[in-house]
């Protein structure tokens, strides 16, 4: 995924009257005493909201291994055999759990204007419904590991940035099979996310550059796989596996959809996830979020490790480095991010 926003990128916009409002409520919100990682936190219901419907289990190991799997096939960079393969096999996951399966092919330029082949993967669930929610993810994998300081020319294996939300939507669409929400869903794997432009070119960026980054999502805006598709709003999640994570209000988020931002953090809060889900906001940043809340319409949430609470801010020490490996995935997290985003919609 690509980073805060520079000024040589697309600058913020001012907060809107809503978002200073809703900020001045939050910031006052401690963390109350069912912070931590969720494993014994309370349920929605010793919350005292008996009118919530108790999502169905998400199951960590199951997540870990839809990501193990993606590790497995190598480096998902567009154009290479890891890439078609893995592609072929998340068509198959969603077909076998269920879901009517679009598959969205495109070509686009990089940045240094090689062309990419493109596939953005659709399932959909309870097809027919009207009233609709997105969950999105990113599943290609950066080509170079450009903030490493050995084989920077080499791609990553991206079990976080890429790999982690693609494994939690991938066992919320077995759960969405064996028991759906009142709302229909829809999953989109995006891709080309990952292809803008390394930090050893960063020198001749411009104040377009920003759109470099998220060409798949980018290319679905603005031609979606269903003419006049609308969500009533969107979740990304991007990098949501890792060890000692924090989830952090993110500032795009808070610029486009704070509403749906508030509802995720009110749904990780009942869940005694206050302890990873912070109130914090991040700088804006340019993720697979803003091109669907801008180009597309639909107000997004990003759920993204982001780290303000350390002296270093920013994505944690190996966002893309080689170390974006399989021993940095936590279960746990992938658990807590999972059971969030399955409460939400669920109660839809």
């Amino acid at each position: 995924m690509e980073r805060t926003v520079t000024p040589t990128q697309r600058p913020p916009r001012a907060p809107s009257a809503w978002t200073v409002l809703l900020l001045s409520l939050v910031m006052g919100w401690g963390c109350g005493t069912g912070c931590g990682s969720g494993e014994d936190g309370p349920t929605a219901k010793d919350a005292g909201d008996a009118q919530r419907i108790q999502a169905p289990t998400f199951q960590r190991d199951s997540a870990f291994a839809f990501v193990a799997q993606q590790v497995a096939f190598g480096p998902r960079v567009p154009n290479s055999e890891a890439h078609r393969l893995t592609g072929d096999w998340l068509v198959q996951e969603l077909n076998r759990h269920g879901a009517k399966v679009t598959v969205q092919a495109g070509r686009v330029q990089a940045y240094d204007g090689t062309w990419l082949d493109i596939r953005n993967i659709i399932g959909a669930y309870n097809p027919e419904a009207t009233e609709r929610v997105l969950l999105y993810a990113h599943w290609d994998t950066r080509p170079f590991a450009d903030k490493d300081s050995v084989r920077t020319r080499e791609p990553i294996d991206g079990a976080n940035d890429g790999g982690s939300g693609v494994g939690v939507l991938l066992e919320i669409a077995r759960l969405l099979k064996n028991q759906p929400p009142r709302v229909g869903v829809d999953i989109i794997f995006f891709d080309a996310e990952d292809y803008g432009r390394p930090e050893w070119d960063r020198l001749s960026a411009d104040a377009q550059s920003y759109r470099e980054w998220c060409l798949g999502s980018q290319f679905w805006a603005q031609q979606p796989h269903h003419f006049g598709y609308r969500a009533k709003y969107g979740i990304l999640l991007d990098m949501v596996g890792g060890k000692n994570a924090v989830f952090n209000r993110e500032g795009t988020s808070m610029e486009y959809a704070p509403h749906v931002v508030q509802k995720v953090w009110t749904s990780a809060q009942n869940l005694g996830y206050g302890g990873l889900f912070l109130d914090e906001v991040t700088p804006p940043t340019v993720d697979d979020n803003l091109f669907i809340s801008e180009l597309a319409g639909i107000p997004s949430a990003n759920i993204v490790h982001y780290e303000l609470q350390v002296r270093t801010m920013g994505y944690g020490a190996f966002h893309h480095t080689h170390q974006d490996n399989l021993a940095n995935i936590d279960p746990a997290t992938l658990e807590a991010v999972g059971r969030v985003v399955a409460d939400v919609v669920w109660n839809e």
